[in-house]
This record gives C-alpha cells, structure tokens and sequence, in this order.
C-alpha cells in the first residue's frame, strides 16, 4: 500500500491539479475563458475568432503545459511557435487579403466623398490615444501607459481586429490579448452600440433622407484602384505595406477576372485556416499574472471610448455634408466609417430604413466603410512609424 501510495502522490504532485492552487489568478483566468467560450458558442459573439481566442487562453492558463516555452535546445512551446504568424504580421495581412478578395470597393469609387467620412471616423483612434497619455498624471501613476502602448489602444477605435492585433503585437506586445479581446467584442456589439449615437447625432428629417443611386463603376476603374492604392499608400506611409499590401492584392484578385480560384481561397479557406492559429495565439498571451491588472480594464474602458468617439466622429461629419449639399447626404452613412465590414454598413441601413422604409443606404454607406479600412490601415501604420522604434 506504502508503494502504490508513493506512486499515487508522485503523480499527483506532478500534475496540473497540484500546481493549480498556487495562484488564485489562474482560476480566474480558467472561468474567463470558459465565459468567453460561452459568449462565441452560446451568443453566438464573433464566434469564428472568439472561440479560438477564448481557447488559447484555457490552454495558457493551465499549469505545467510548457505551451509558452522559448526554443530551448530541441524544445520549444507548441503555442509559441505559433505566436511568431503574429510577431511577424503574417496572420494579421493573410485575413486582410481575403478582406480585400470579400470587398467591393464600387461604392467609394462611385462617391469619393465617402473617404472624407471614413477619415473622420478615425477621430477616436486619437483621442484615446491622447487619454491613455493623461491617464498615468490623472490616477498618480496607479494606471499608466507609454506611448507606444496608448497608441495600441488608440486603434481599438477603428473597430478592425486584424490591425489591432498587428499594432499591439508591434508596439505592446504584454497587451495584445486585452486589445484584441476589446476590439472584437466591439465589433459585436456594433448593432447594440452605434445606432444611439447616430440617433444623438442627428434629427428625424436627417435620417430619412433618401439617397440617389450611386453611378456604375467600370471594371477598368476596379482593376486600377488597388494597384494606385498600394503604390500611393505604402510610399506615403511604408509601415502599412503588410495589411494595405494584402488587402489590395486580395482586392484586385476578386476584380481582375483571371484569378478568380485564388480569389476564392483568399476569402475562404485560407481566411478560415488562419483565424485558427490567429485565435489561438492572441488567446495564449492572455496568461494570468499580465491579463488580470488593473491595465485591462481601462483598455476596455478606453477602447470603447475609441470605438464611441469614432462612430461620433463619422456621423458629424455626416452632418456637415448634409447641410452643405443641402439635405442630398444621408448623414447616418457616416457611423460605417469604422473599418467593420460589411456590419457597420448594415447598421447604417437598418438605422435608415426604420426613419423611412423606402430608404436604402447600404451600398452608399459601403462606400465609407471601405474607406475606413484603408483608414484605420494607413493610421496603424503611422503609429508603428513613430512609437515603433
């Protein structure tokens, strides 16, 4: 009995279940991942990252894994090899190409005011960024951020994940889970969080105004535009080369007509083959004693003021443009600024349609939401430029 009693304990000092106790955090860190698990599986919240997300954080959190070990000699940690696709922006650029391989950019090339709009929803991307800055003198160093990292946290207000995701991992690395955890669970809520403030930001008259229809676009005009988008872009801001790069080269597969198989895996199975280890290597940087600060939750708390901010920015300008046209701009089309497609666009028309039901705004709003992309994009970029190193 003493033998078998002996055997019985080196086991169970040797397993997770022993060492699991030391830290009350990694408990908690195991209850929030099967929350958020519960979240993508059961409410259905972004689902396709969420549950890769929430997954890598169970894994992380589980004592004893070595998931997370640096390459020594032979060894290295399975999730940290797969960490490096974030490190080195490949998964981040790989899901821009099928965004661009899903995107019609007709819309915004129809109407190019609509990139006016899609600039000013960018407004919360720097206004957080200003309040992370002032955060550390406001609380007496208690919550405090450099710059680089309020930079990260700025970008959550774009409302695009794969450049939240790119930025962090460039410029705060230790916040990336927090950040892409935000700026996904935003993008969910869209429909919950954006139409009060269009509602706030304009009158009844403004919201039933009914657009004209947008010109045709030749396919001509389709085929040129990545290509002058990647040159113009990329030279005036080279740190956007990754996701502009992508993105317009998974555009020009859609619309060039002679790849369409490539233009069918871009924005299919290999958008969907990625976002597993994308998931999982966001979710295995959330370990315990980096995730659960008093950091995280005014990254959710700022974040959301981004993505606030951005949305109010949009439908102002939105505003303006009704006046100086005149009553012909919809200004609610301005709230699909934010990169989020094609959700924020359907917002815009859901917002329209209940005002006035013979209203359609979905392609019009298109057109601001595609340039949000672009924006958010060329605003990452600028922020690697100057708080990268």
């Amino acid at each position: 009995m003493g033998f078998f009693g002996e055997v019985l304990s080196a086991i169970f000092g040797g397993s997770g279940f022993a060492a699991l106790p030391t830290d009350w955090r990694q408990v908690v860190m195991l209850v929030i991942a099967c929350i958020l698990l519960y979240m993508g599986i059961g409410k259905g919240f972004e689902p396709l990252l969420l549950v890769p997300i929430a997954f890598g954080m169970l894994l992380a959190n589980l004592p004893l894994t070595g998931l997370l070990n640096e390459p020594s000699g032979s060894s290295v940690g399975f999730m940290w090899v797969l960490y490096q696709g974030v490190n080195y922006a490949i998964y981040p650029s790989i899901i821009f190409m099928g965004i661009g391989a899903m995107t019609d950019f007709g819309p915004l090339l129809a109407n190019p005011m609509s990139l006016l709009l899609g600039a000013a929803a960018q407004l919360g991307i720097f206004t957080a960024f200003l309040l992370a800055l002032v955060l550390g003198p406001v609380t007496g160093g208690l919550i405090s951020f450099t710059p680089a990292q309020a930079a990260a946290i700025g970008v959550i207000g774009g409302a695009d994940g794969p450049t939240a995701i790119l930025t962090s991992s460039k410029l705060a690395a230790d916040l990336l889970p927090a950040i892409a955890i935000a700026a996904y669970s935003y993008m969910a809520l869209i429909p919950m969080i954006q139409p009060p403030i269009m509602k706030l930001l304009t009158t009844k008259e403004m919201r039933k105004v009914k657009m004209t229809q947008l010109r045709t676009v030749s396919k001509t005009e389709k085929i040129i535009f990545p290509i002058a988008v990647t040159i113009f872009v990329i030279l005036l801001v080279p740190d956007t080369a990754p996701l502009i790069g992508m993105l317009m080269l998974g555009n020009l597969f859609r619309e060039c007509g002679v790849t369409d198989r490539l233009s069918d895996t871009a924005q299919n199975a290999l958008m969907n083959i990625v976002t597993i280890p994308l998931g999982l290597s966001v979710g295995c940087k959330a370990v315990y004693d980096k995730f659960l600060t008093f950091q995280t939750v005014s990254i959710i708390i700022l974040g959301l003021l981004a993505f606030l901010l951005s949305t109010a920015g949009g439908v102002l300008l939105g505003d303006v443009m009704y006046i100086l046209t005149k009553g012909k701009v919809n200004p609610l089309i301005g709230s699909a600024g934010v990169s989020a497609v094609p959700m924020a666009a359907r917002v815009s028309q859901n917002v329209g349609q209940k005002e006035n039901p013979a209203n359609f705004l979905l392609m019009h709003a298109m057109g601001p939401n595609v340039a949000g992309v672009i924006g958010s994009a060329v605003a990452a970029g600028f922020m690697i430029k100057v708080f990268g190193g």
